[in-house]
């Protein structure tokens, strides 16, 4: 599909502050984007997380995390206690990479709750310690001229619960629209619709609910785009203001739609 990825990399976590590293039982490769980046996941272990992997495969195959990026982990924390979300202990992360001369460790802090509190998925935030270690210049760029991930979009039974919840564990406002919900952020969206709009303005139909059916894309150039796909033999479907719809194969799961830098917000 025109994407540069990174080096298969093992995770390593504390559980605790107090505790000693241990492994995560999950690896990755991952899209790094210019802005945002997309991991693929897999678990290597039987461990908590890779447990949690497994039981998100077994409901579908395809999107089952969402990391929202933060700069103050400790409040998004504190926040999540006052909301009763009853967020766990704040998680520190760490991996291996190699940057084109060295390798480095690269450094995390991620803010979690327990399984089954998002019905959705492992949603939760991560606060990226050295930055520049994962987005190297030479990940970020990608043959189909993807620079962001602009918008998440969630299919459930009941988007105005689903939003107002996603509401208070971010702390940002709902608004609706004609037929979706969203929470705006400062990169992009969250929005929630029925399957009925999944179906009908996209021509997809969940495998069940909820379900995160794909997120959308920003490219630097949407004409070359759709080039890449066309030349590479890439099914798509073309959607309005030239926006390129593009499901994906059944042993990856999910959606992803193209659009230019410049789209106005997708109106379902």
């Amino acid at each position: 599909m025109g994407f540069t990825l990174t080096p298969f990399s093992v995770q390593s976590h504390k559980v605790k502050p107090s505790s000693t590293l241990e492994p995560a039982g999950a690896g990755n490769k991952c899209v790094m984007l210019k802005q945002g980046y997309i991991e693929l996941l897999t678990p290597i272990s039987t461990t908590p997380i890779a447990n949690q992997l497994r039981s998100g495969i077994e409901r579908y195959i395809g999107i089952h995390l969402l990391a929202i990026g933060t700069s103050k982990p400790l409040e998004d924390h504190a926040r999540l206690v006052k909301e009763n979300f009853t967020p766990l202990e704040p998680v520190s992360l760490q991996r291996k990479i190699k940057t084109e001369t060295t390798e480095e460790t690269a450094h995390f802090k991620v803010i979690r709750v327990p399984q089954g509190t998002m019905a959705e998925g492992r949603i939760q935030f991560c606060h990226h310690l050295t930055p520049n270690f994962l987005w190297q210049n030479r990940w970020t760029q990608h043959a189909n001229h993807a620079i962001a991930i602009s918008d998440i979009i969630f299919c459930v039974e009941d988007p105005q619960e689903a939003a107002e919840r996603y509401a208070r564990y971010t702390g940002l406002p709902s608004i609706s629209r004609k037929n979706s919900i969203r929470i705006t952020t400062n990169r992009g969206s969250l929005i929630f619709v029925t399957a009925s709009t999944c179906s009908n303005k996209l021509g997809i139909n969940p495998p069940t609910l909820p379900w995160i059916a794909g997120y959308i894309i920003k490219t630097g150039d949407q004409s070359a785009t759709l080039n890449y796909l066309k030349n590479s033999g890439i099914p798509y479907q073309s959607l309005k203001n030239k926006r390129l719809l593009v499901s994906l194969p059944q042993t990856l799961g999910g959606h992803i739609i193209f659009e230019g830098v410049n789209s106005e917000v997708i109106d379902f």
